[in-house]
């Protein structure tokens, strides 16, 4: 099992330039691919908020005529719920062309958090419910964890994770803190 997607995407430029699209669109309206896309987008980044405002942005006849963005829409709903069955139930389809790559990069998103989320919140855990966290089958999620190389005693039937380095988040000086705040309460005013 791969959990490192090998891409050459770069998924950050691609939002940008999906919401450039969307400003730019002739009647403030682009193409259902594009609504898609950026909706994938921000799930990979695991912005919902971002997301869930383009939902509602997102015209109705557009919504209707695109089975395929529902499908985007379910996993982000499932994600919200923290259904981490359902996400991966929802991803697990065959996504069309223009969305195959982001869909496959949500998925890998999903699992690495999923791992993440258990050796932050575990000491040990039972191989049905690590299973079940991180979308795979019993056989194939023991091995990925052994990959990482966290503990899985087949008798006990449980998964030690190893838990993972807290990242520090670098100090920034008071003027981009002051910037960064008033960036918010901008956005939370319009």
């Amino acid at each position: 099992m791969k959990m490192e997607m090998e891409t050459t995407v770069d998924f950050q430029a691609l939002t940008t330039d999906l919401e450039t699209q969307e400003l730019e669109a002739a009647n403030g309206i682009p193409s259902a691919e594009v609504y898609g896309k950026l909706l994938g987008c921000y799930f990979l980044q695991n912005d919902l908020c971002n997301a869930k405002f383009l939902w509602k942005r997102i015209p109705a006849a557009i919504k209707t005529t695109s089975p395929e963005l529902s499908h985007i829409w379910l996993v982000g709903q499932k994600t919200w719920q923290r259904d981490f069955p359902g996400i991966y139930e929802a991803l697990q389809r065959e996504w069309t062309e223009p969305y195959r790559e982001i869909m496959a990069a949500v998925l890998d998103a999903t699992r690495r958090r999923a791992f993440h989320l258990v050796s932050k919140a575990y000491s040990w855990i039972n191989v049905e419910d690590f299973s079940t966290y991180v979308g795979l089958p019993v056989n194939e999620a023991v091995k990925a964890a052994q990959d990482k190389g966290w503990t899985a005693d087949p008798h006990t039937r449980l998964v030690q994770p190893v838990k993972t380095v807290a990242e520090i988040d670098p100090v920034l000086p008071n003027e981009q803190q002051l910037s960064v705040l008033t960036d918010y309460v901008s956005f939370l005013e319009s």
